[in-house]
């Protein structure tokens, strides 16, 4: 999520003539509790991709993005440019899909499946390749990139459709109407999709990219949320890791 959400109670009250046995109660509003969280007996905050938005000072928001200290609520520190991290997937409701990593493959990103990396036959000294390390942008306005050794590093872009890529190694070239940047990492938080709108993202099952195994990793928008309906909402959690990790020389 990209935005705090404020939600009044009178819009959360059941339909009227509803009556169900697992409903519960928020102040003077019913409530069903595998989709909302009752925050001091009487705000409602929506339970998205598993987890309930926390609440803070009469709005409700994603802690991948913001944090409330002393009821001020604020946005979460953007990670500096070529801080070197990894994602994992958080979705606590659903065991199939949370805690997988975010793996590099076939130039996709995606989920459940092994790393794909390359080092060239050179006799060059390379980086163990086994896992998907990503390097921050510069507050999204520059482009988030694979943390590789290979000269012209690999940028990282959504294509037409809102899956994850990344160019070839020794390529620039990207797909047409494919989105670079507004992708954000935030320190002690989520991986952001600024371009969004606010949708965030979809575990999608099976797929070609990921050798018809695991899951592809997608980025929610308004032109693409009807055909993710079936997929699996999930967040981004960033994973910080030491100072001059390199994570492959490149990705394939």
């Amino acid at each position: 999520m990209t935005k705090s959400l404020s939600f009044a109670l009178a819009g959360l009250l059941a339909a009227a003539g509803t009556a169900r046995a697992d409903l519960q109660t928020c102040g003077s509003a019913q409530y069903d509790p595998s989709q909302y969280v009752c925050y001091d007996s009487s705000f409602l905050c929506p339970i998205i991709a598993g987890e309930g938005l926390s609440y803070c000072s009469g709005a409700c928001y994603s802690s991948t993005m913001y944090t409330c200290t002393n009821n001020v609520l604020t946005q979460l520190t953007p990670l500096a440019a070529g801080t070197p991290f990894t994602l994992s997937v958080s979705n606590p409701a659903n065991t199939a899909v949370d805690g997988l990593a975010v793996n590099a493959c076939n130039l996709t990103w995606n989920l459940g499946v092994e790393t794909c990396s390359y080092c060239p036959d050179s006799g060059v000294e390379c980086p163990v390749g086994n896992t998907t390390v990503i390097s921050a942008g510069a507050d999204g306005s520059s482009m988030t990139g694979m943390d590789v050794v290979v000269p012209g590093g690999q940028t990282v872009y959504l294509d037409s459709t809102g899956a994850v890529g990344y160019t070839q190694a020794h390529s620039a070239s990207i797909p047409d109407g494919a989105t670079q940047g507004g992708l954000v990492a935030y320190s002690g938080g989520g991986f952001v999709n600024l371009n969004s709108g606010g949708y965030g993202w979809a575990a999608c099952p099976p797929t070609s990219q990921a050798g018809g195994s695991g899951y592809t990793l997608f980025a929610v928008s308004a032109a693409n949320k009807d055909t993710l309906a079936s997929c699996t909402p999930i967040n981004l959690k960033v994973n910080v890791q030491p100072e001059g990790t390199v994570g492959a020389w490149e990705y394939y």
